[in-house]
């Protein structure tokens, strides 16, 4: 009985109170949203014209009407990896497989959904990496697509995508090609090719490394050639006998026991017997 006497003097306003509380923490909590790092958030307006393309929303903490909703997406640069099957420009069939680093522009975000929806790289980035891949590999034959020309294709299949991409709110950053698959028996007489010519070159510098070594051998013995036909021409009989004198004159500085014959060498220079 007292139980029944307190629910009777409960008061009604405290019922109102709770219901009310109850319908703003709802709202409350649909009306805040946290936008995480690297991501970007824009508004749909449900009475209104839809995607709001006059904001980009940033990170942090931010609060909508309780009927719009915050559709929030990654604008931080992101990857994405394919691989597709496409000709070369005699007709073989290539499989070629890499990565492609894009970015969505922030202050563009609203318009990018709005006009090509939220799956956005389904919608516009894969067929932009498909045609430009096409484009691009249908040029050069399987031999270039195997060796040298990975940067060159890197670079104009970029280029492409931009192209593609222009005024679509979507910034490709970088194109990396990671690997082309050639059937087996293309890419075998490729790679006994590319050893065949990698032979060659070594030959070719070893014969260029023999005839520069020939060269200087030949130069050198040359130089010394003339220089002995230079030495040759300058020792006269008259430079001889004197050059003979001086050293004779040093000898007989020494203090050791000798003999000197004076013109009794051939030419006249002295003969000199030591040691005695």
């Amino acid at each position: 009985m007292a139980r029944n006497q307190a629910e009777l003097n409960f008061p009604k306003g405290g019922v109102l109170f709770i219901i009310v509380a109850v319908v703003l923490i709802i709202l409350f909590s649909r009306s805040t949203v946290t936008i995480g790092p690297g991501e970007g958030g824009v508004v749909f307006e449900r009475f209104g014209d839809g995607i709001n393309t006059d904001k980009t929303y940033g990170e942090g903490f931010q609060i909508v009407a309780p009927w719009n909703e915050m559709i929030v997406r990654k604008v931080r640069q992101q990857s994405i990896s394919d691989e597709m099957n496409v000709l070369s420009v005699n007709g073989l069939e290539v499989k070629v497989s890499g990565t492609i680093w894009y970015e969505p522009e922030f202050s563009k975000l609203g318009l990018l959904i709005k006009t090509k929806g939220e799956d956005y790289e389904r919608e516009l980035l894969d067929p932009a990496i498909n045609a430009a891949a096409r484009s691009v590999v249908g040029r050069y034959t399987p031999e270039q697509l195997y060796s040298s020309k990975r940067d060159v294709i890197e670079q104009e299949i970029l280029d492409e995508i931009t192209k593609l991409l222009e005024d679509q709110y979507l910034i490709v950053k970088r194109v990396l090609v990671e690997d082309v698959k050639l059937p087996p028996t293309i890419r075998t007489a490729i790679e006994t090719k590319l050893k065949q010519e990698q032979e060659s070159l070594e030959y070719e510098f070893r014969l260029a490394k023999a005839k520069k070594e020939a060269e200087r051998q030949k130069i050198d013995a040359e130089g010394k050639a003339v220089a002995n036909k230079i030495l040759s021409a300058s020792l006269t009989d008259k430079i001889l006998q004197e050059k003979g004198i001086e050293a004779t004159l040093e000898l007989s500085k020494s203090p050791n026991s000798k003999v000197v014959l004076i013109g009794s060498g051939k030419s006249g220079m002295p003969i000199i017997l030591g040691n005695q």
